[in-house]
């Protein structure tokens, strides 16, 4: 065999291998962050689940304060909860049916009275109302 053909083989496996290990490294650390990402999007998931006629629920039952407050402020349950505004006996039915976990009850149905008095008394406006409504510390 030619001595340019084993140098041009030669080359072709350095090249494979250099290739091989850096597409793998790349795709390790890619895997890493997709899983991360997708772990933090899903952190909640375990606390929804569903009631006895086929709704949605958030059972928080047992979970600490700040765990009640993320996953509500994470939970799609907070986009249909602020839907029903301004009808806020519906918005007390919803928290009632839909929401396990004392603090997390607790923490809405004193939101949700307080601001129906300070929208209904006109101290806030609609805007001001949903922002109160939707940012639950």
């Amino acid at each position: 065999m030619d001595k340019s053909f084993m140098f041009f083989i030669a080359v072709g496996i350095g090249f494979l291998y250099f290739i091989t290990n850096f597409v793998g490294d790349i795709q390790a650390e890619d895997d890493k962050y997709a899983n991360e990402a997708y772990a933090e999007e899903h952190k909640y998931d375990a606390y929804q689940s569903v009631d006895s006629i086929g709704r949605e629920i958030l059972d928080l039952t047992g979970a600490s304060a700040s765990v009640q407050m993320e996953a509500w402020n994470s939970s799609r349950l907070k986009e249909d909860f602020l839907i029903l505004f301004p009808d806020f006996s519906e918005m007390k039915v919803f928290v009632e049916e839909r929401v396990r976990g004392k603090v997390l009850k607790e923490k809405l149905m004193k939101t949700v009275d307080a601001v129906e008095t300070q929208y209904f008394s006109g101290t806030l406006n609609i805007e001001d109302a949903k922002r109160m409504l939707s940012t639950l510390k």
